[in-house]
């Protein structure tokens, strides 16, 4: 009987020691992703609207489409966020 005892004491510290090993590796883990993911965050530049150009009104509407177009492919490739797109294309729209 006490080697029984022995061998489920030793199995039960072996658990515990697995699963709390399990849980610190899994919490560092998700920091490191957490890290970075806010670096990757702060390392994408702010899309910046190109300059108004003077054009003729015919090509105005050309224009707005071609400029909706790149900002469409920006937001649909991750560079912009949906309040982003939101405002470029009211700007650009308004103008």
């Amino acid at each position: 009987m006490p080697g029984l005892l022995r061998g489920v004491a030793r199995t039960a510290v072996i658990a515990g020691t697995a699963t709390s090993v399990s849980n610190r590796v899994s919490r560092r883990q998700a920091g490191r992703w957490a890290q970075q993911d806010a670096e990757q965050a702060q390392a994408r530049p702010a899309a910046a609207a190109p300059p108004p150009m003077s054009v003729a009104p015919e090509d105005e509407m050309s224009n707005k489409i071609a400029q909706l177009k790149d900002l469409g492919d920006l937001k649909s490739q991750g560079v912009l966020s949906e309040s982003e797109f939101e405002a470029q294309k009211a700007r650009i729209l308004n103008s």
